[in-house]
């Protein structure tokens, strides 16, 4: 359902940011979902003696489900995060804080 009225919230997010911000969960929370359910096959292959190919190979399916749910919270707050309120021109002080993040994932 859309909204006509353009109302903000405290922290100056409008409903269209807020939408923005729920689809970014949703991606988020399905990528980490499926992590789980790899990090449970693994564990059932762990305990089945299976092969050390398809271990390591699900451990790294694993890990990179995990990064990829950190790179597009990384990348939401860079487009959120990074222009201030109606301009179009970076704060420092954020891309310095979204780099440091960017980086923990590497």
């Amino acid at each position: 359902m859309t909204t006509l009225i353009d109302e903000t919230t405290d922290d100056g997010l409008t409903p269209a940011d807020l939408a923005i911000q729920s689809d970014i969960k949703r991606q988020v929370l399905n990528r980490l979902k499926r992590a789980r359910g790899q990090l449970d096959a693994v564990i059932e292959a762990v305990n089945a003696d299976s092969d050390c190919r398809s271990v390591v190979t699900q451990i790294a399916a694993v890990g990179s489900a995990v990064e990829r749910a950190g790179f597009v919270i990384v990348a939401s707050g860079m487009k959120h995060c990074l222009t201030s309120e109606g301009e179009s021109t970076p704060d420092s002080h954020s891309i310095e804080e979204m780099e440091k993040l960017f980086m923990m994932l590497r």
